[in-house]
C-alpha cells in the first residue's frame, strides 16, 4: 500500500470553514496503527470551539490500543447490501476492501454527525488513485450546471497562498472552481511517475455547486 503515508485527523467548525490539522494516525508492521494530537493544530481549533474526539480525551497522550478499530467504526459496514456500490465510488482497490487503514483513508471516515475528516497524505506513485471533494466552493458559489460529471478538470500549484504553502487551484477551462483540500493537495507537489488527471466523479448542487467529488489518478503515459 505505497500509494498512502500518514493520515491526518482535521476538524473544522462547520461548513465553509477552515479546516484544521489536529491530528495524525501513523501505521508500521511492528507496532501497528498509532494516534497522537498535533499541539499547533489543536491549539489554533480550541479557539474556534473545537473538542477532542469522544474515545481519544487525552490530548497529550500517544495512544497506540485499538485506534483502528475505534477511528474504523466511521467505515461503512461491509455486510451492506450496497457495499460494492460503496466501493466503487470511493475507488477503493478490490484486495484492500477489509484494510481499514485504507478504507479510513479513501473514505476520508466523513460523518454526518460531527466536524472530523480523515485525510491521507497520498504519494506520487503509479497506482495513485483516489478520491477527494472540492474546497473553497461555498466561497466560489458555482451556479448550478457548472460541472457535471465526467468533466476534466486542470489544476495550478499555488505556491503563494498565505494559509497554505501546497494550496492547489482546480480549473475548469479558464474558471478556477475551487481548491484540492488540505493534504490531499500534497501531492501534486511531489515527484512521481505519470502526470495526475482530475475527473469529476459526482456533483450536489441545490441552486448553486454544494459539492463535488473527484477523481485524482496518474495518468501513465
Amino acid at each position: 500500500m505505497k500509494e498512502i503515508g500518514f493520515i491526518y485527523l482535521c476538524w473544522r467548525k462547520g461548513q465553509g470553514e477552515r479546516r484544521h490539522i489536529v491530528g495524525v494516525l501513523k501505521r508500521n508492521a511492528t507496532e501497528g496503527v498509532r494516534f497522537e494530537y498535533l499541539k499547533k493544530g489543536v491549539d489554533a481549533a480550541k479557539k474556534e470551539g473545537f473538542a477532542p474526539y469522544p474515545e481519544f480525551a487525552d490530548l497529550n497522550k500517544k495512544y497506540s490500543d485499538n485506534v483502528i478499530e475505534i477511528f474504523g467504526q466511521r467505515i461503512i459496514k461491509s455486510e451492506r447490501s450496497d457495499i460494492r456500490d460503496f466501493l466503487d465510488f470511493w475507488e477503493i482497490h478490490p484486495k484492500y476492501k477489509d484494510d481499514k487503514f485504507y478504507l479510513l483513508a479513501h473514505t476520508q471516515g466523513l460523518s454526518a454527525t460531527d466536524n472530523f475528516e480523515f485525510l491521507a497524505d497520498y504519494n506520487r506513485v503509479k497506482s495513485l488513485c483516489f478520491l477527494t471533494d472540492v474546497a473553497s466552493l461555498s466561497l466560489l458559489k458555482l451556479p448550478a450546471g457548472s460541472l457535471k460529471k465526467g468533466d476534466t478538470l486542470t489544476y495550478k500549484l499555488d505556491r503563494g497562498n498565505a494559509h497554505d504553502k501546497d494550496a492547489v487551484k482546480v480549473f475548469k477551462g479558464d474558471t478556477q472552481v475551487g481548491y484540492i483540500k488540505k493534504i490531499h493537495c500534497r501531492v501534486f507537489h511531489k515527484p512521481g511517475p505519470g502526470v495526475i488527471k482530475l475527473t469529476v466523479k459526482a456533483v450536489e448542487e441545490n441552486g448553486i455547486v454544494k459539492r463535488v467529488f473527484v477523481k485524482v489518478a496518474a495518468e501513465n503515459r
